[in-house]
């Protein structure tokens, strides 16, 4: 083929591919984030308490960066970390945002542990029930609650269900729920799924119950690939820590970034409620460090002060 021909063919094909490269290019870089000894709020109540963690903001499109303002701007991949959630704020987590859809069958949902098992209590279709449980996790990641014990308005109904050819999964149909689905009697949960955004990507390969807490690991097969980033302060033990990328937050833009955050009172974990951040980072104080990085020692939320309400201008008078 000649040269010319060739050269024209090479063109064509870059102009048909002009939005794809434009797109590319214009993408933004994963953040690097760990953290360490965090409590981390998805509400107001609901706390997800991260002993660490290690993994990135991925960009959920390539037209922005990471930005603290718009959750959904960004997931959070965890390549590495262990997190616990105590029953009570997992039954909320469903309550409030798994269940929380319209035509939901489940309602008013209650988790508690009894006996190294995991209880359930709730409303199905307006009708009481309670089913008691064992936590197990599957080879894909899932935590899987199989019932030894089915009470509807207090009396046993597993018996009677069998002889009637019955089960949850024909009972109870959750195609509007994240995060969970029914298999014959058993509930399978997705602890990644579950959250609402930040959403998270994650493949949790340990659990564990207490009469306390649901404990999460998120390690992958190979843990050498995971390599733990050296924050700038090294004595910080309750920390949020961001390198790399571009990432946003408020009126400022990080390029390279480079932001610690370091809890002001490190005698228990930095409470922290992305919701919330502007008036922790009011609370606190910044300082810049020799190579252009940022250190923010922040209040925790249950400390904070809440923001005073913005004043408004008086109209200029004619």
């Amino acid at each position: 083929m000649p040269v010319c021909v060739r050269l024209g063919a090479i063109g064509l094909a870059l102009l048909a591919r002009g939005p794809e490269l434009q797109a590319q290019q214009s993408g933004y870089p994963d953040v690097a984030v760990q953290m360490r000894h965090v409590d981390y709020h998805v509400d107001s109540s609901i706390v997800l308490r991260i002993g660490f963690l290690r993994g990135k903001l991925q960009p959920t499109s390539p037209e922005h960066s990471p930005y603290f303002d718009e959750k959904t701007s960004f997931t959070i991949a965890i390549d590495s970390a262990d997190v616990a959630m105590s029953p009570r704020n997992l039954g909320d987590l469903l309550n409030r945002f798994t269940f929380a859809y319209p035509g939901s069958p489940i309602h008013h949902l209650q988790l508690s542990v009894e006996k190294g098992q995991l209880k359930q209590q709730g409303t199905l279709r307006g009708i009481s029930f309670t089913i008691l449980g064992d936590l197990s996790l599957t080879k894909t990641g899932e935590l899987r609650l199989h019932p030894t014990s089915v009470k509807a308005v207090g009396m046993k109904v597993g018996g009677l269900m069998k002889f009637l050819g019955l089960n949850l999964e024909k009972l109870v149909k959750v195609q509007g729920a994240r995060g969970v689905r029914i298999e014959k009697d058993d509930f399978y949960l997705d602890p990644a799924g579950l959250l609402p955004p930040p959403l998270v990507k994650g493949v949790v390969n340990a659990a564990e119950v207490t009469d306390t807490a649901l404990f999460l690991t998120f390690h992958p097969r190979d843990s050498s690939r995971v390599k733990e980033l050296t924050i700038p302060n090294p004595k910080a033990t309750n920390y949020m820590f961001y390198r790399g990328g571009v990432l946003r937050f408020g009126k400022l833009t990080m390029h390279d970034t480079d932001l610690l955050i370091v809890d002001a009172v490190p005698e228990d974990p930095f409470d922290f409620y992305l919701d919330e951040y502007n008036a922790q980072l009011v609370a606190g104080y910044s300082k810049n460090t020799a190579d252009h990085g940022l250190i923010t020692v922040m209040q925790d939320w249950k400390r904070t002060p809440p923001l005073p309400s913005p004043t408004k201008k008086n109209p200029r008078r004619p």
